[in-house]
């Protein structure tokens, strides 16, 4: 053999190799459980049986292991995987780790998620993209709190697959009656999660007992290693078999001659000529081609990036969703979900949140916690509020109609996240279970009279004067002063004040920060339906969320929404404290109140900001009027005798 044919044999040889690694099957999966059950441990063992370490990791392994491991003087696998510093110096996970292997069989991407109560966020979010969970339990302890926890979330997550890793089994002696007991227990307590699999395995992830070759320590257990229940386990499937879904995450228009959708297919499959339909607005037309990786391809199935032209022009742009005609999503402003809550701030009932659902992202509220649940006993309670790590079922409105699918059907159509408007940070996770319909025969009543007749008529622009600042800060009496000039000066007005809204509107409403923002919604929408009658309106509220401040400016029209910024320091505030709220407050008898107890949000760009130290409120409700004055607000017949 001459050295061209070495060279095109070995040539031969790496493009079969990098073809056969191309069309390998792939499984996503996890492992969880409590504290110190071996989670890193087990996929440092995975890493270092499958011949994944390389010479010079494996040397950095060694000088690791005698600076932080935990098992002598042996090479400490777990840190192969504990890759931070402060995971390494506590000798717990703290974050998710995503780590690749491979195999003969199939490809690998495992996800080593937290074992502490307090990290519960961060297992939810390795759990979201697994297909499989191993669970690993500490055979001396048995099942613990955090084990069920785990169980549950993956089993709410979808994952349908489930190993029960008996891990340290040779600390009590390889007994087969103690690993037996633990199998019982989980699958009694399993039975309602709707796993499709269930494998038990006896194992020793340190010494690698049953992880990828069999134990001649345990002759009593016939079933397979970890690595060959992992290399065989069918999923994914569904994903295929499901419908045809679509999620449109960028318009291509390289030219004028080409109009191509592009995104990754969520499930099913897709054929040159198939006929779909834009969920929605159901406009329908049929796939004229499909271009992939490599150029056109006559097909596409779950999981690969393509972008499809169609044979007709349809006004379709990014976060619309292109799905089968047969078996179309549902389309609603309205769903009950489950949700995972990640943040440190609560989430509060009619706060406005950023929800991102495939490439689309609405405004969105949750309307109501239907119960929150307790994962430890799995009991139904009530709750107004979500606090970190809590689950909850709630019913969410939407600032517009969006294509879903239940999450069970559908696990990339049914989740979304929610992002707080103000920090862009995600806030919580959620799967949906099912659409809220809204009564189709409810509808804004246009009307012969708008707004803009209303105002013409009463000679003024409507607007809402929106005064915001700590209890005592003096935001009141100048709004009280503001409205008698406007009155004056024949001007149509009317003051929604803080105390009074609460003798009747919102009298079922206490202080808590959910109640305040719930509060602060009603009394928007009413200042609203103020402004379409075409008063000024004024309304007095402390008011301390600006999250709450930004939801009532969204519901004015451009330029209506006046935010005035009473700003009086909180010492000032004590010493006027004319309700002598502050002393109750300092003694124990008010809780949440602003300032003390429960924050303030102070206005960064409010239209006017009112330093209101030494100041006669006459001077600064003048100063108010000369705002509206020069912003058009007060054009028209004047009818009474100035201001």
């Amino acid at each position: 053999m001459t050295s061209s044919d070495i060279q095109d044999a070995a040539e031969t040889a790496v493009t079969d190799y990098i073809l056969a690694q191309e069309t390998k099957d792939q499984l996503r999966f996890l492992t969880c459980g409590s504290v110190d059950d071996g989670k890193s441990t087990l996929i440092g063992r995975l890493l270092y049986d499958t011949k994944l370490i390389f010479e010079d990791q494996l040397a950095a392994l060694e000088r690791d292991s005698k600076k932080h491991g935990t098992v002598g003087e042996e090479i400490d696998l777990a840190l192969l995987v504990d890759g931070l510093e402060a995971e390494r110096e506590q000798g717990i996970t703290i974050d998710v780790a995503y780590r690749f292997f491979a195999t003969d069989k199939r490809k690998f991407i495992v996800a080593d998620t937290p074992g502490h109560e307090q990290y519960t966020r961060n297992m939810a979010t390795g759990a979201s993209t697994a297909d499989l969970a191993v669970l690993l339990v500490d055979a001396r302890n048995g099942l613990m709190v955090q084990t069920r926890r785990h169980a549950f979330i993956a089993s709410l997550l979808g994952i349908r697959h489930v190993v029960l890793a008996v891990n340290k089994i040779d600390l009590v002696g390889f007994s087969e009656e103690r690993f037996d007991e633990i199998r019982k227990e989980f699958e009694t307590f399993a039975n309602g999660f709707d796993f499709e699999t269930l494998q038990a395995i006896p194992m020793s992830a340190r010494y690698g007992d049953n992880v990828t070759g069999k134990s001649g320590k345990m002759p009593w257990y016939a079933g397979p290693t970890l690595l060959e229940h992992l290399e065989t386990v069918e999923v994914g499937e569904h994903v295929l078999e499901a419908p045809f879904r679509f999620p449109v995450q960028w318009v291509n228009r390289p030219n004028l001659d080409f109009r191509g959708y592009s995104g990754t297919i969520a499930s099913g499959r897709v054929a040159v000529g198939e006929e779909l339909v834009v969920a929605g607005p159901a406009k329908q037309s049929r796939v004229k081609t499909i271009v992939g990786a490599g150029g056109e391809v006559e097909a596409a199935r779950a999981g690969e990036a393509v972008t499809i032209t169609l044979e007709d022009e349809i006004d379709i742009s990014r976060g619309d969703l292109l799905s089968s005609t047969a078996n179309r999503p549902d389309v609603a402003d309205q769903f009950a979900a489950h949700v995972i809550w990640m943040s440190d701030e609560p989430l509060l009932p009619g706060r406005p949140y950023l929800l991102k659902i495939g490439t689309r992202t609405v405004t969105a509220t949750v309307s109501e916690i239907k119960h929150k649940i307790n994962v430890n006993t799995f009991e139904h309670m009530a709750g107004k509020t979500l606090e970190l790590n809590e689950i909850a079922f709630c019913n969410f409105a939407l600032s517009s109609s969006v294509p879903f699918d239940p999450y069970e059907a559908n696990h990339t159509t049914g989740s979304f996240i929610l992002i707080d408007r103000m920090s862009n940070a995600t806030v919580g996770a959620g799967m949906i279970w099912f659409a809220l319909r809204r009564a189709s025969n409810i509808h804004w009543q246009a009307l012969d009279v708008d707004k803009t007749a209303r105002s013409e008529k009463l000679g003024q622009k409507p607007a809402v004067l929106w005064f915001t600042g700590l209890s005592g800060s003096g935001k009141s009496t100048i709004a009280s002063i503001v409205e008698k000039k406007l009155h004056i000066d024949g001007r149509h007005t009317y003051t929604l004040d803080g105390d009074n809204v609460r003798h009747g509107l919102n009298k079922d409403l206490g202080f808590t920060d959910a109640d305040r923002v719930e509060n602060i919604r009603r009394v928007g929408e009413v200042a609203k339906l103020f402004t379409d009658a075409g008063l000024i309106t004024l309304v007095s509220f402390i008011s301390p969320f600006k999250s709450e401040r930004r939801l009532a400016r969204s519901l004015m029209a451009e330029d209506e929404f006046i935010e005035v910024f009473v700003d009086t320091p909180i010492e000032e505030c004590r010493n006027r404290d004319p309700k002598g709220l502050y002393a109750k407050a300092d003694r124990g008898e008010i809780k949440n109140f602003t300032g003390i107890d429960s924050p303030y949000e102070a206005p960064e760009n409010p239209e006017i900001h009112v330093k209101n130290v030494d100041r006669d409120p006459e001077d600064v409700a003048e100063e108010i009027i000369n705002y509206l004055k020069g912003k058009g607000f007060l054009n028209g017949v004047e009818t009474g005798n100035g201001s």
